[in-house]
């Protein structure tokens, strides 16, 4: 496959050429209820090539199937020949590299049949199923990726990638008389067939979760201290912070997107994104333009101290490539997008951040996050009371809100339990496709936040 692809990149005539094949195996099964409803198996290969020439723009065609490679390269070039830009792109110098990256496939997935795959996932399906008889609906999903990924440049980067992915997904809904209650979990690993062993955690979570919200309480309206556990505060931080540092392809940034030296939180406030971390979902040993990975200071102290950037976006802000070109898949053109985002680890426990508060909420996963205009709204997929410094009540999933950037001023302590998540996270962009991410944070603790639930 190298040879191929080193031929098809001398055979180009353009500045500037880049070539990312990638080649995927893949596995799904669902059940609905009891009903088997999805179980598919199959491989994909397909590749993607981008061609500059000087004063001109991106001539870009994917393709599938390798004997259409060299033709792509010929017509990738052509194409950029015909595009006007008004100011010429350039790119960001970035290490030539040749490396072959193999991860530990962990019992690799392609060795096990389908029909073991569906009889695993029907075991955990079952369990799921006993949970309650107040359970009146389930769903349990099993998918698994191995992905094999070059890169090559006119520049001499060669890069090749092996990885496997594996995600479990369970959701129940329990109903009372007429009160109805839903539960999601899900878990994944960047390991293979032996890390998913034991993982049924995640299904016996979501039904009994279902069946708890079915005799919680309801928060209250008003304006509270809120905790929030490290995958609430690591989803808040990610879709409502991490992609405003996202620098944009092509145009002027986005409606609040942040930059250096802008305050936007507290003292406590450390953001990073890491896409060289350990066998999370969203790392990469380099990324779709062949930048190694690395670990980006986004925010420190409250202040935005870095941003993410392809070639072209660091070249364009006078900054240096991060690695974060990432594209959903070989049909799309990589653009600047987040990996694996962590709130640095703070002190302490979280007996050290409940104490103190007379009364207010915690808050533990995380529904949704949405951010318009500058203010954002996070759900909670569950929570509980904090009463005189102690944790109470379960109450039912709420929502808090209010301006994103005077919301992290009110962080006033972060606890020292950080941790990566596990959930099966995934972000997607229109036009751009999804990507596996990961988030991690410690207990995070909001003086004076807007909490909607019921009026007061």
């Amino acid at each position: 496959m190298k040879d191929l692809l080193a031929y098809a990149v001398q055979r180009s005539r353009a500045d500037h050429t880049e070539i990312r094949l990638e080649r995927t195996w893949a596995t799904s099964v669902a059940f609905r209820g009891s009903r088997l409803e999805i179980a598919t198996t199959g491989c994909e290969t397909g590749g993607m090539v981008r061609c500059l020439n000087r004063g001109k723009g991106w001539g870009v065609v994917s393709f599938t199937g390798l004997d259409h490679l060299v033709a792509a390269v010929h017509r990738a070039h052509e194409l950029s020949l015909a595009v006007s830009v008004y100011s010429p792109i350039r790119l960001a110098p970035i290490p030539v590299l040749v490396a072959d990256h193999l991860n530990d496939l962990d019992g690799d997935v392609r060795g096990i049949g389908l029909d073991q795959k569906r009889a695993y996932l029907e075991r955990l399906n079952q369990d799921l199923l006993a949970t309650d008889r107040r359970l009146i609906s389930t769903f349990a999903s099993y998918q698994d990726q191995v992905i094999e990924r070059w890169v090559a440049t006119s520049e001499g980067s060669l890069l090749f990638e092996r990885r496997p992915l594996v995600r479990l997904a369970a959701a129940a809904v329990a109903r009372e008389e007429s009160f109805l209650e839903r539960a999601f979990e899900s878990w994944s690993t960047g390991g293979g067939w032996r890390s998913v062993q034991g993982a049924d955690h995640c299904f016996r979570t979501a039904g009994r979760r279902a069946i708890q919200l079915l005799g919680a309480g309801r928060a209250r309206s008003g304006v509270y201290p809120v905790v929030l556990d490290p995958r609430a505060f690591g989803a808040l931080v990610h879709h409502a912070l991490g992609h405003l540092v996202e620098a944009p392809t092509v145009g002027d940034p986005p409606e609040g997107a942040l930059l250096p030296g802008q305050r936007v939180g507290s003292e406590l406030l450390i953001v990073g994104d890491d896409g060289s971390a350990s066998s999370r979902p969203g790392s990469l040993p380099f990324d779709d333009e062949g930048a190694p990975a690395q670990n980006t200071l986004l925010i420190q102290h409250g202040v935005v101290v870095g941003r993410l950037h392809t070639r072209e976006t660091a070249a364009r802000n006078g900054e240096r490539p991060t690695g974060n070109a990432r594209a959903g898949s070989f049909r799309h053109p990589p653009q600047a997008r987040l990996t694996n985002t962590y709130v640095a680890n703070g002190r302490g426990t979280l007996e050290d951040l409940l104490r103190g508060i007379k009364h207010g909420l915690y808050g533990a996963d995380a529904i949704g996050v949405e951010l318009k205009g500058g203010r954002f709204q996070l759900q909670v997929g569950h929570g509980q009371r904090i009463e005189d410094g102690q944790l109470g009540e379960v109450v039912k999933p709420f929502t808090i809100s209010g301006g994103l950037m005077e919301t992290l001023q009110r962080l006033d302590a972060l606890a020292g339990d950080f941790r990566w998540n596990q959930l099966a996270s995934s972000c997607g962009r229109a036009g751009a496709g999804r990507i596996p991410v990961a988030e991690g944070a410690p207990h995070g603790r909001l003086d004076g936040v807007t909490v909607v639930g019921d009026p007061a």
